[in-house]
């Protein structure tokens, strides 16, 4: 059975934080495979700084196309609006059946806040979740840090976040390198964030 780690997203634009963090599960963990899965626009929530999904989706398949572990995920774009991560993995679970065990992926403050979810304790039950750490003032305290299904995985820490790239490369610094070569030249090409 694959093991199939679930790293959500709206990757608006996806750079090489993400990558490393996704390759490094893939090279250092259990994972079989990293999904990048991409948030859908919420019809409730329009952002005018948010690309449109077809436009993030292509950015993300372009940045892994060259690492076949790494894979570009539609999956949510196709689930009824607002979504809970708990819809998506039981529609994935319907969808593959036995074939793949699914993971989440999460940042350490994300954990902070994961008894906030919907139906967390069943996400627990039946999910392992791989948590990559984050700077912060205090250490992330929280009670899911014993927990036998939490992976606290000791990947590079990435400070580089999509807003800070859309608003330096509006302002016209030069984020390229910040960047998969692919998604560069796509970003430059649709003239996006300017």
């Amino acid at each position: 059975m694959k093991k199939i780690g679930l790293y959500f997203g709206t990757f608006n634009p996806i750079h090489i934080g993400h990558l490393v963090i996704a390759n490094y599960l893939v090279e250092f963990s259990d994972l079989d495979e990293v999904w990048f899965v991409i948030t859908p626009q919420s019809p409730f929530k329009v952002k005018n700084t948010l690309l449109d999904n077809n436009h993030r989706y292509q950015m993300v398949f372009e940045a892994v196309r060259e690492y076949p572990k790494l894979k570009a995920s539609t999956i949510e774009f196709d689930l009824p609006q607002p979504n809970y991560t708990i819809n998506t993995l039981v529609h994935l679970g319907e969808k593959y059946g036995g074939d793949y065990q699914f993971c989440l992926i999460m940042g350490e403050d994300n954990l902070a806040g994961f008894h906030k979810w919907k139906n967390y304790e069943m996400i627990l039950k039946n999910h392992d979740i791989y948590v990559y750490p984050r700077i912060a003032d205090e250490s992330f305290h929280h009670q899911f840090k014993e927990h036998p299904r939490v992976h606290l995985i000791n990947a590079p820490i990435m400070e580089i976040s999509s807003t800070f790239i859309r608003k330096q490369h509006k302002l016209g610094k030069n984020i390229r390198p910040m960047l998969p070569d692919a998604v560069w030249t796509y970003l430059d090409e649709m003239n996006f964030y300017r």
